[in-house]
Formats: structure tokens, sequence, C-alpha cells
């Protein structure tokens, strides 16, 4: 891991000073007597328990009992003890908190859905609507411990059903809407689920897709399960099982909004979110109420700088890390959360801005691939609307190349807004690195390790490196890491802790370059190496989507007798582009161009899509399999899986 990184760019983005003085960076950074953000950096690592006792006490994290100590280390930094023998319940600082001043009158929810219906909840409203879901579950003899999935589309109800879960000490088990049975069967078996959250069904692309059929045949395979409450969002004709199916508005609506708040520990099971991994059964990462919640918050106000009124957006999934995120964050800090229920592009590649112009979104969170697909359909897309509210753009779950970096940048952001990249994962709940308020920008480009995260770069020995690619790893805990993965604490171990003593490393690799600006270059074992070097996909991939032809691609190692690997590039063509032997030559040329001979491309294969997850993230590891002929793995996660059978025949 020697090698030069060369990965990088000049600075385009600064902070104003009222950047600087806004920030809510700034005003945690002086109330501390903290100069500038390297000071913050020492101390929030060097002194975990100082740090996150001091970011409890910035969010207001209340407790009906206070906590002994912040951190218990007696088993290890591997399975710390957070606020210990404290007793709190997230929904209490969520909701319930703010009921007797005046921002229960401020809105907690702002939706759309993909046929145009609107909705905002207040925080009043929405502490009204959680106690009379929270009353249902409990008349249904749901209570603490009990675990409750959530399967429908990102309308308020699946916001209020999750608060609801929570509130009356039940454990959350989110679901990704796309989900077939065989994947809702795996996760509900395994989290025990007595109940489950549906709808009728949804809508993509101005078509009903349908839902509660799915629920039904998954609920058919899962003894533990005798409840599911269903929403009605489209209002397909749906079968309703007499006895286990309850229509939302008949068993939620008539109940008092009166509703008394599970008095929890801040240990206790709060959600269960389940993971993809390359192979086995998904991993279900554990969170309690004082960890991801705390984490998400944290994250979302040193980051993205949100602030008590601010509308936040992230283009999300509830079974996707970022929607729990999104909800716990944007709530605990004050702020409103824009929720939408439909394709990005849909009616026309404008709706994006259309809603943000609509809503006043102050921070966008959107992913590399929407950009991508945005750029050919051209600036007036966006230039018609009044985009001014938006103070920043986010991204995260896939490196960036920098081209549509630069045109979301440049262009619709001017070269005023930042892009607050940000990287880490379920089992982190958030970020490990992540761009700020502070600290200057390269494209593709991450600030800093988030405030706290005690985060390296490090070569195969362990040891520190700059100005080259390494392992991500981490050094000291944090209070949002997972509490481990559900009935299988060794799974976690071996997966996180196994390779350097009281050291996590995430699976990434990463560089910090000469000027302490980080990278994140994709998975670890998505890494190439041909002939001894070692080639990140982002970085051909990258070449690749420079040219004007070319709207998507990835970059995959196959095994080779001689050199180790040889690379094979998958590319997808812009509509109306004809993927010939003349455009795969000048493709073939760029890479060698820019990466020379020794990287030349194996083969170039043009597919139609990529296979991906519903957070738009790129699959390699499947692509690579499926090119291979090998086990694909779990692709539950897949949103399109007619991709997959495309990467086969791709030869």
């Amino acid at each position: 891991m020697s090698e030069q990184f060369t990965f990088g760019g000049e600075i385009v983005w600064r902070p104003t000073s009222e950047d600087l003085e806004r920030a809510n960076l700034t005003t945690f950074m002086r109330a501390h007597g903290i100069e500038n953000f390297d000071e913050l950096m020492r101390r929030s690592t060097a002194d975990v328990a100082w740090f996150t006792d001091a970011v409890l006490k910035y969010l207001d994290i209340q407790f009906y009992e206070p906590y002994s100590s912040v951190v218990d280390l007696s088993e290890g930094i591997q399975s710390p003890k957070w606020c210990a023998d404290g007793k709190m319940n997230i929904v209490h600082n969520c909701v319930d908190k703010y009921q007797d001043t005046r921002y229960k009158l401020q809105v907690a929810i702002a939706w759309e859905g993909e046929e145009g219906q609107t909705k905002t909840l207040t925080y009043e409203d929405l502490h009204r609507e959680v106690n009379k879901t929270a009353n249902a579950l409990r008349s249904l003899g749901l209570g603490k411990g009990d675990a409750v999935s959530l399967f429908m589309p990102m309308t308020a109800e699946i916001v209020v059903a999750l608060l609801a879960i929570a509130k009356i000490g039940g454990i959350i088990l989110p679901l990704f809407s796309g989900y077939g049975a065989g994947a809702i069967v795996s996760r509900l078996q395994d989290g025990g689920a007595k109940a489950l959250f549906a709808a009728d069904g949804a809508f993509r692309r101005g078509k009903p897709v349908e839902m509660k059929s799915v629920a039904d045949e998954a609920a058919e395979q899962i003894s533990t399960l005798k409840h599911i409450i269903v929403l009605k969002r489209t209002g397909q004709d749906v079968n309703m099982k007499a006895g286990r199916d309850h229509w939302w508005h008949e068993i939620i609506d008539s109940q008092s909004d009166i509703c008394e708040t599970e008095k929890t520990s801040a240990e206790d099971p709060m959600m269960i979110i389940y993971t993809s991994g390359t192979t086995g059964k998904p991993k279900g990462a554990l969170h309690t109420h004082c960890g991801f919640p705390v984490k998400a918050a944290q994250d979302m106000a040193f980051g993205t700088d949100v602030h008590k009124g601010d509308v936040m957006y992230w283009m999300t999934d509830m079974g996707w890390m970022m929607g729990p995120w999104q909800v716990f964050g944007s709530l605990l800090l004050g702020a409103t959360m824009f929720l939408y229920d439909g394709a990005p592009d849909f009616p026309a590649p404008d709706r994006l801005w259309a809603l943000a112009e609509t809503h006043k979104i102050n921070q966008m969170g959107v992913s590399p691939t929407l950009i991508r697909a945005l750029i050919p359909h051209g600036d007036e897309q966006f230039t018609k609307h009044d985009i001014s509210s938006i103070k920043c753009f986010a991204s995260t779950g896939e490196p960036w190349n920098p081209v549509p970096w630069m045109w979301l940048f440049e262009k619709v952001g001017e070269g005023k807004r930042p892009i607050i990249n940000y990287s880490g994962g379920t089992e982190i709940s958030g970020g490990i690195v992540m761009g700020n308020f502070l600290l200057p920008l390269k494209p593709c480009a991450f600030s800093a390790a988030c405030p706290g995260m005690d985060a390296d770069v490090v070569d195969e020995n362990g040891n520190s490196v700059r100005n080259a690619v390494g392992e991500l790893v981490i050094k000291a805990p944090w209070i949002g890491m997972t509490r481990g993965f559900w009935k299988d604490p060794q799974r976690y171990l071996d997966t996180y802790w196994s390779r350097w003593e009281n050291v996590w490393v995430h699976g990434d690799f990463a560089a910090i370059d000469n000027d302490g600006l980080w990278y994140i270059l994709g998975r670890s074992d998505d890494t190439i190496k041909v002939a001894g070097k070692r080639l990140g996909p982002a970085e051909v991939e990258s070449i690749l989507v420079r040219h004007d032809s070319i709207v998507e691609a990835a970059a995959i190692g196959i095994p080779h007798e001689i050199k180790g690997s040889e690379l094979i590039l998958f590319a997808v063509a812009k509509s109306g582009t004809i993927p010939d032997a003349a455009l795969r030559q000048e493709l073939h040329d760029m890479v060698v161009a820019e990466m020379g001979k020794a990287l030349a491309p194996k083969k170039i294969l043009f597919v139609s899509d990529l296979p991906k997850t519903r957070n738009a993230k790129v699959m390699r590891r499947m692509i690579r399999a499926a090119y291979l002929g090998l086990e694909l793995g779990d692709t539950s996660s897949l949103v399109n899986p007619q991709a997959v059978e495309e990467v086969r025949k791709a030869k």
C-alpha cells in the first residue's frame, strides 16, 4: 500500500466568514474554549468520554435517570457500555420534550408524493399521531422488547410508526420498501418480529406498485408475526386476513392521543438494521436509544450544519440507515424533515429541483448516480427553478467521479454551495469522515474525520500513511457504534476487530492527501491488483464517465494466472448512443493514456444498467460474481436484479 496517491485536485470551496460564524461547530467549540478544528479533533479523540458528554448536553438529550458514567470500557473497546445506568427514551427527546415549548408549532415533517399529494405535521401533530399509534400497538399486546418491522414507502406515516415502536420500548426493524418476500422473511425471522407495518402499495413512475401481497407471502412463513397494520396509500384492492390484518385508519385513528412513553434504559435495544454481506446471511446491526440517534444528530449538526427550522431532505428509503438517520437527526435538532415518495426524475427530470423550490429545502442529500443521470438533460432543468434555499448538498453511499461532482458544485451550486461528502455505515450510525462548514473542499473529497472519530489510514502493517492508499481504521470507540450483530456476536468481532488488536477495520480503502483532505476509494474487496499495482475502481471509472457518451461505469478485477488480476470495465452509454467498436476503442485509449499500458482493460463491455441498491450504490461484488458465474451472495438489496442477468450475458 505504498504507491503514491494522486486522486485529488485543487481547493475549490472555502467557507465565508458568514459560514464560519453561523456554523454549529463554531458554537460548540466556543462553548468549550476550543480555538480551531484541529484542537477539537485532538480533544474529542483523546478523551471520548468528555466529548460524548459534551455532545449529549449540546443536543439536550434528556434522561429520566442520569448516567453514572459516560462510557464503561470494562469489557474492552469492542463492547463499550454508554450512558451507564442512565434511563431515557429517544422519543421523549425527539417529540415529547417540545410539547411545552413554542417549537411544537414548527413543522416536523413535510411530505410530497409522486402523484402530487402533500402533507405536513407539526411537532404537536407528530406527538399526537405517535401517541395514537403507540396506543394501537399496546392494544395488540405489544410492548417493551418486542420487534416490530416497517415495510412501507416514504410517507409521513412511516415516521410515525418508527417513533411509536420506540416509544413503547419496542425494537424497530426497518426494511427496504422494494424487498421481495424472501428478503423480508430472513430478516423478520432473525429479529423475531411480532408485528409489521405495511402499505397496500406505492407509486413508482406514475403506476401503483403492490406491496401488501409481498408482505402476505412473507407473513405466512414467519411464525412469530401476529399482526400487520396496513396503510392505504394507493387504494389498490388487497386481501386482509381476519384477526391478523388491521387498516391503519381503523385501528389508529380511534385511539387516544395521550400515551405514556416507556422509560427505557439508555442501552436498551431500539433498532436492528440489516446490512447485506458479501456472503452469508444479512448482518443485523443492533442500536440503542442513546447510540444511533445521538451520532446521527451530531453528524447532521456538525457536518451538514442543520439548525432549528431548517428543512433537511435526504433521498433515501427507511430500510437504508439514512432513513432513520434523517428522522432522528432532524427531530433531535428541531428541524423539518422533508420526505418524497417517488422517483426523483418523474414525471420530468426537473422534479428534484421543483421539490427544492416548493418546499424550500436547505440541505439536500443526493447520490452521484442520480447526478450523473440528470446531467444529460441539461442545465435548464434546474435553472428554471428557484433553488436559492439550498445551503449545501450532501452525498453518501458511493464514491464520486470528478466530472459530476464539479457539475453539481459549479453549475447547480454556483460554486458557492459545498458538497458535504459523508462516509461511514450502518454499523457506525453515520460517518467516519465528512465535510463541514469550517474547512475547505477539493472535488470528491472529505474535509476531515468526524469529531470524536479517531480514524486513520494505515498500511499492511497497521502504520499510518499519508498521500498513499491504505485501510480505513478507527482506534477508539464512539457512541454510535453498533452494539454488535443481533444473535451473532462472534461475527461482529470477526468482521471489524480481528485484524489488529483494538482497531476497527472498516473495509474501505482510503487516503489522506498532503493538505489533510480525505478520500474514500471503495470497499477493500472491490480493489483490483494488476501485476502488483493496486487500482481503486472509482479512479478508472472516472476516466470512462468523462467521455460524453458514457453515463456510468463499473470496474472489476478477474483472476489472471500471471498478473493476479486483469481489468474488466462495464459502461452504460447515453440514450441514443450506439455502443460500437469505435466507442470501445476510444474508451480503451483513454484508460491507457491516463493509467498506462500496464493497467489497460482486458475488456470493455456495454450494458444498459448496473446492479444497484435503492440508494444507488453500484454493487461491484455482484457484477464480478455474475461475470465469473459465481454465487452472488445476498441480492435482496438490489433495486434492479435484471441488471445482474445482463452482466452474466455480457461476454
